[in-house]
């Protein structure tokens, strides 16, 4: 069974014991949380596509690590104007692992 879920702006097309990385969720490292933000289920043959998400669906997820991103430079520079700034930004995710597809 696949599902397309929606998770902080992005979506997903996860499968049963896929291992995900998302936007921070809030939660401890080995606790479940359930979507209900799903957008497609298909499974057995058959495929169910919502308006916008499906109705009676739901994606369980573990949540598995909480870390950062590796550091993203970036890096201002104009040429002959002696200007030159460098910046870093390191993203907060949640490693999560599709537990359930129900739908």
């Amino acid at each position: 069974m696949q599902a397309v879920v929606q998770c902080g702006g992005h979506q997903y097309r996860v499968k049963e014991g896929d291992v995900i990385k998302v936007d921070r969720i809030e939660g401890e490292v080995g606790s479940n949380i359930s979507t209900d933000k799903v957008l497609m289920v298909s499974g057995a043959g058959e495929l169910k596509v919502g308006a916008p998400f499906v109705a009676d669906a739901s994606v369980e997820l573990e949540i598995k690590e909480q870390k950062r991103d590796p550091k993203v430079v970036v890096f201002k520079f104009k040429r002959r104007k002696n200007y030159k700034r460098t910046r870093g930004h390191k993203q907060h995710v949640t490693v999560v692992q599709v537990k359930k597809i129900q739908g």
